[in-house]
């Protein structure tokens, strides 16, 4: 008996490890939608679409021009932050003042848009990037390189993030116009160049993700739907534009994927934490942050 619960402690702690670092990647994805939705207040249905460009950017980089990963990688990043500006310019300016429902819909047709873009110039054939990267082992655990590597970069991308949005000029308004658009625009910022920033840095944070999801998964067209719908649902959850409550949240939909796919599989994962979001959603409807009224 005390051999077996030995050997579950052990699996225990493997499966909360290795959640906290599928948290990480998670949070990075979150911080780039509830960044856009803080400061344009929209929400991109379609950034995991962004995300998908990014992989097929890294895959044909790596696997047909022989670019090494870590130059593919900042190529990529800047890749999708150009998208994402072109996607502000194009789609959500004209927008602006139109109602949400619009907006949703706007988002939501770039989305099927990218999608069989992605369908007819690729294929549905599932591509892999073909870097084989070696299983770390521990005291009988084992943790994917690959996702370590997601966690200690998806940091970094944060920290750079917060030292940008707190000790550069362009941050400081980026953050201004999150907390009151209007005055700002009163007293002389150039609300539609920050928008424009903060749509390419939302992207370029997409292509962060990029880099580091195509060493996890398959590059295909509907790759976003792995990950899009649980990303929208922790930026709810965490409460939009809310950075903390988003942070807080990924990590919570981390742990809960990580331990149920430890009783049961990863799809009884995934219906634990849509279940866990659906009752937070009567017990904290503004988010896991908000002030009860």
């Amino acid at each position: 008996m005390q051999s077996f619960l030995e050997i579950f402690d052990i699996y225990l702690l493997e499966a909360m490890v290795n959640g906290i670092l599928l948290g990480g990647v998670l949070a990075l994805l979150a911080l780039g939608l509830n960044l856009i939705f803080g400061v344009i207040d929209v929400t991109w249905i379609c950034y995991a679409e962004l995300v998908m460009v990014g992989m097929y950017g890294m895959y044909y980089l790596v696997q047909y021009y022989g670019v090494s990963y870590y130059f593919a990688a900042p190529l990529t990043i800047l890749l999708v932050a150009v998208l994402g500006a072109l996607l502000h310019w194009l789609v959500i300016s004209p927008l602006l003042g139109a109602p949400p429902i619009n907006q949703l819909l706007a988002t939501g047709g770039v989305l099927f848009v990218l999608q069989s873009f992605a369908t007819v110039a690729f294929g549905i054939d599932f591509r892999n990037l073909g870097i084989r990267l070696p299983v770390l082992q521990f005291a009988d655990m084992h943790f994917s390189y690959s996702r370590l590597l997601s966690f200690i970069a998806a940091l970094v991308g944060m920290v750079v993030i917060y030292l940008f949005m707190t000790r550069t000029y362009t941050g400081t308004a980026i953050r201004a116009i999150a907390q009151d658009r209007e005055i700002m625009a009163l007293m002389g910022v150039d609300t539609k160049k920050i928008y424009l920033v903060t749509s390419a840095l939302g992207g370029g944070l997409a292509g962060l993700a990029a880099c580091l999801l195509v060493l996890q998964y398959d590059v295909h067209p509907f790759v976003g739907l792995s990950f899009g719908p649980i990303t929208f649902l922790i930026c709810v959850l965490g409460g939009l534009g809310n950075f903390v409550g988003g942070f807080v949240a990924a990590f919570l939909f981390a742990e809960i994927i990580s331990l149920g796919s430890l009783f049961s599989d990863l799809e009884w994962g995934y219906v634990l934490a849509f279940a866990f979001f659906i009752v937070m959603m009567f017990v904290r409807p503004g988010g896991l942050l908000a002030r009860r009224q």
